[in-house]
């Protein structure tokens, strides 16, 4: 870890490298009249929109919207099977992605039918979460676009595993852009020290707007978490009918959300972007990209990150970039030889090519003091959305 200097706090940083565009906002963060003690910038770092991506900061008096990000409480679940990969023939495996695409809507698709609702949710948290509250029973249990994933894994020991990578779909934007939104009006006292180009407007925590925003905040981490588990429920389903395997304990995290925390001896609302919790003997998953190793960890508690982690591998090249340069033939030549079943199929698809993120074994070297790997999971299958 190093330490970067900057006209209010130092940024500590675990990445090697760290584009310009993410150190430009790591400085406003660390700048910003309400941030405290340092800022943190993981190995997995670029740049985001406000706050980087793979980044941590702590706040007393306010939260910032953008800080958390638009997918409000994206993030993963892991499971071990009892199976190995000796049961699980190129012939069934095709089969069972193709059943899970068959009942898990993705990209921009919803259920047709309603779907039943844990009792935490049954009861809308606020404005945003009430005006969507008859869309929620369709969104629950769908996977979403981007780098949103579900992946057939094998460890060390070939024991099959199941990793999912979703977040609170558009419910979480819809809270997420409408209290960014009322943080700009309410933080314009504040423009002469928080240009409005930093997009880090906020809100007071202890004003209504603060408090609703931190109640429909916390309905999206846990419609996130729902629907993770409501998506690992019908692999599991799947997985059953095919093979009868037994499953292990989730996993299950979150890398977008503000959380209020003890650290340094003080409370804060530790805002982690594109972070994962990691405390001290706490289970973290780190993913790869598709075709890559990911890796499940536990953490050290290392009071410097926060006790947190990089989420993943961390983009390299922008998505209308990696459409527009990589080249197809080859990309899907390089994943069929691996014999892994992938998603590479049309140009368009390029933007999620593993040669768009960080190595991921770089990733993990390079914040060895934050966590220690516990299993390196090896790609079978990936569903994209």
């Amino acid at each position: 870890m190093r330490i970067i200097k900057t006209n209010k706090l130092p940024i500590y940083c675990w990445a090697s490298e760290v584009e310009e565009g993410a150190l430009e906002q790591a400085i406003h963060l660390a700048e910003h009249p309400f941030a405290e003690h340092h800022v943190c910038l993981l190995p997995d770092v670029h740049e985001g929109f406000g706050m980087p991506i793979g980044a941590v900061l702590a706040t007393q008096e306010v939260i910032i919207p953008n800080a958390v990000g638009v997918d409000i409480g994206c993030g993963m679940c892991a499971v071990k099977t009892n199976i190995r990969t000796g049961k699980l023939n190129s012939r069934t495996l095709k089969n069972i992605v193709l059943d899970i695409k068959e009942r898990i809507p993705v990209g921009f698709k919803h259920h047709r039918k309603k779907q039943n609702l844990p009792s935490n949710l049954k009861k809308p948290a606020g404005p945003i979460t009430q005006k969507e509250f008859d869309d929620i029973p369709y969104q629950i249990g769908t996977l979403g676009g981007g780098n949103h994933f579900i992946e057939i894994q094998k460890d060390k020991d070939d024991f099959i595993w199941i990793m999912l990578h979703s977040g609170s779909r558009n419910l979480g934007k819809k809270v997420a852009d409408h209290y960014n939104n009322e943080a700009k009006k309410w933080s314009k006292r504040w423009d002469n020290q928080v240009s409005k180009s930093w997009n880090l407007a906020f809100l007071d925590v202890n004003s209504n707007l603060g408090r609703q925003y931190i109640e429909e905040m916390n309905y999206c981490l846990e419609f996130a978490k729902a629907n993770r588990l409501h998506m690992l429920d019908t692999v599991k389903d799947v997985f059953y009918n095919h093979t009868q395997c037994d499953f292990g304990e989730m996993i299950s995290i979150h890398h977008n959300y503000a959380h209020y925390e003890k650290h340094f001896g003080e409370w804060y609302w530790i805002h982690r972007k594109g972070a994962i919790s990691a405390k001290k003997g706490e289970f973290g998953i780190v993913p790869g990209s598709q075709g890559t190793p990911s890796y499940i960890v536990c953490g050290k508690g290392n009071a410097d990150s926060f006790m947190s982690s990089a989420h993943g591998a961390g983009r390299v090249i922008g998505r209308r970039e990696a459409i527009r340069k990589l080249d197809l033939n080859s990309i899907r030549k390089e994943l069929d030889k691996s014999g892994i079943i992938h998603s590479i199929d049309k140009q368009k698809d390029l933007d999620e090519a593993p040669q768009c993120y960080k190595n991921i074994d770089r990733v993990i070297e390079e914040q060895k003091d934050l966590v220690e790997p516990v299993y390196k999971l090896y790609p079978l299958a990936v569903i994209k959305g």
